[in-house]
Protein backbone atom coordinates (compact mmCIF):
# COMPACT_ATOMS: atom_id res chain seq x y z
CA UNK A 1 0.00 0.00 0.00
CA UNK A 2 1.48 3.48 -1.19
CA UNK A 3 0.76 6.94 1.22
CA UNK A 4 -1.66 7.84 -1.36
CA UNK A 5 -4.04 5.11 -0.76
CA UNK A 6 -4.11 6.00 3.02
CA UNK A 7 -7.26 7.19 4.39
CA UNK A 8 -7.03 11.11 5.82
CA UNK A 9 -6.35 10.10 9.24
CA UNK A 10 -4.05 7.40 8.22
CA UNK A 11 -2.01 9.97 6.66
CA UNK A 12 -1.85 12.35 9.73
CA UNK A 13 -1.13 9.42 11.83
CA UNK A 14 2.27 8.78 9.06
CA UNK A 15 3.77 12.24 9.00
CA UNK A 16 2.97 12.67 13.05
CA UNK A 17 5.29 9.47 13.50
CA UNK A 18 7.60 10.73 10.91
CA UNK A 19 7.92 13.95 12.96
CA UNK A 20 8.39 11.86 16.44
CA UNK A 21 10.79 9.52 14.53
CA UNK A 22 13.35 12.57 13.60
CA UNK A 23 12.22 15.15 16.12
CA UNK A 24 15.65 16.84 16.47
CA UNK A 25 15.98 17.41 12.36
CA UNK A 26 12.05 18.80 12.87
CA UNK A 27 12.65 21.03 15.91
CA UNK A 28 16.03 22.57 14.09
CA UNK A 29 13.86 23.34 11.03
CA UNK A 30 11.06 25.09 12.79
CA UNK A 31 13.71 27.10 14.83
CA UNK A 32 14.84 28.23 11.55
CA UNK A 33 11.63 28.82 10.44
CA UNK A 34 11.01 30.78 13.70
CA UNK A 35 13.75 32.82 13.04
CA UNK A 36 13.27 33.61 9.71
CA UNK A 37 9.71 34.58 9.99
CA UNK A 38 11.22 37.67 12.59
CA UNK A 39 13.80 38.83 10.64
CA UNK A 40 10.82 39.17 7.33
CA UNK A 41 8.65 40.73 10.31
CA UNK A 42 11.43 43.30 10.97
CA UNK A 43 12.32 44.12 7.13
CA UNK A 44 8.73 44.33 6.31
CA UNK A 45 7.96 47.17 9.47
CA UNK A 46 11.60 48.78 8.27
CA UNK A 47 9.42 49.30 4.51
CA UNK A 48 6.88 50.63 5.97
CA UNK A 49 4.39 52.42 3.14
CA UNK A 50 7.32 53.66 1.34
CA UNK A 51 9.57 52.09 -1.62
CA UNK A 52 13.24 51.03 -0.25
CA UNK A 53 16.48 50.01 -1.72
CA UNK A 54 18.06 46.69 -0.19
CA UNK A 55 20.60 48.71 1.59
CA UNK A 56 18.23 51.35 3.16
CA UNK A 57 16.52 48.38 4.70
CA UNK A 58 19.61 46.96 5.58
CA UNK A 59 20.61 49.96 7.44
CA UNK A 60 17.45 50.26 9.25
CA UNK A 61 17.08 46.71 10.41
CA UNK A 62 21.19 46.81 11.33
CA UNK A 63 21.91 43.48 9.45
CA UNK A 64 24.02 42.80 6.44
CA UNK A 65 23.13 43.82 2.71
CA UNK A 66 23.58 40.25 1.24
CA UNK A 67 21.37 38.81 4.02
CA UNK A 68 18.79 41.81 3.21
CA UNK A 69 18.73 40.71 -0.35
CA UNK A 70 18.70 37.12 -0.03
CA UNK A 71 15.21 37.89 2.18
CA UNK A 72 14.22 40.23 -0.08
CA UNK A 73 14.39 38.01 -3.30
CA UNK A 74 12.45 34.97 -1.46
CA UNK A 75 9.91 37.14 -0.62
CA UNK A 76 9.69 38.36 -4.25
CA UNK A 77 9.28 34.81 -5.76
CA UNK A 78 6.39 34.43 -3.60
CA UNK A 79 4.56 38.54 -4.46
CA UNK A 80 5.84 39.60 -1.21
CA UNK A 81 7.08 42.42 -2.51
CA UNK A 82 7.76 43.88 -5.49
CA UNK A 83 9.89 46.72 -7.93
CA UNK A 84 8.75 49.94 -7.61
CA UNK A 85 11.51 51.55 -9.68
CA UNK A 86 14.69 52.66 -9.26
CA UNK A 87 16.74 55.06 -7.36
CA UNK A 88 19.29 57.57 -9.26
CA UNK A 89 19.44 54.41 -12.53
CA UNK A 90 21.62 52.10 -9.63
CA UNK A 91 19.70 51.02 -7.08
CA UNK A 92 16.22 49.12 -7.50
CA UNK A 93 13.62 50.23 -5.35
CA UNK A 94 11.01 47.70 -3.74
CA UNK A 95 7.85 47.61 -1.99
CA UNK A 96 5.34 45.63 0.01
CA UNK A 97 3.26 44.06 -2.00
CA UNK A 98 -0.86 44.62 -0.21
CA UNK A 99 -3.05 41.64 0.57
CA UNK A 100 -5.22 41.00 -2.71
Amino acid sequence: MSYKDLSKKEKAQVLKDLREEHIETVTHAQALLKKQNAVRKKIRKAMGKESKTVTQIANIVEMPTHEVFWHIASMKKYDLVAEDGMEDFVDVLYKIVEDK
